[in-house]
């Protein structure tokens, strides 16, 4: 089965993506069967070579997920955007447990604030009485 999908190019931490179609089971970085586009996520740049990409989808390639919604953005291509980062159970359960903590914290700050606000007042009414 053929694939579009993006191949990385460029420096540690600065990556620059090809978009090119290969075998699904073969590396892509070395034997792809044509380049159709670059993708820089930095400057959000992206040139397609639309014919081609067209081409290779009605053939029968398919695309990957980040692909294909850039294709969906691009406007080449119609349908919905897919779930392209997919999040562990591990990872899903930690964020749980920070939003927890930040909800814990508001409250815990909320009653401070209260409890200053109670003291301020009855210390005014201290000195009202005198």
């Amino acid at each position: 089965m053929l694939k579009i999908r993006l191949a990385r190019l460029g420096k540690k931490k600065k990556p620059i993506y090809r978009i090119v179609v290969s075998e699904h089971t073969k590396d892509m970085y070395g034997n792809h069967l044509e380049i159709l586009g670059n993708y820089n996520p930095h400057t959000k740049e992206i040139i397609f070579k639309e014919e081609r990409i067209k081409y290779w989808l009605s053939v029968g390639a398919q695309t990957s997920d980040v692909v294909n919604n850039l294709l969906i953005k691009e406007g080449l291509i119609t349908g919905q955007k897919g779930k392209a980062v997919k999040i562990s159970k591990k990872r899903k359960i930690k964020l749980e447990e920070k939003k927890k903590e930040k909800e814990d914290s508001k409250v815990e700050t909320e009653v401070k604030e209260v409890k200053e606000e109670k003291v301020e007042k009855s210390k005014e009414d201290g000195k009202e009485e005198k």
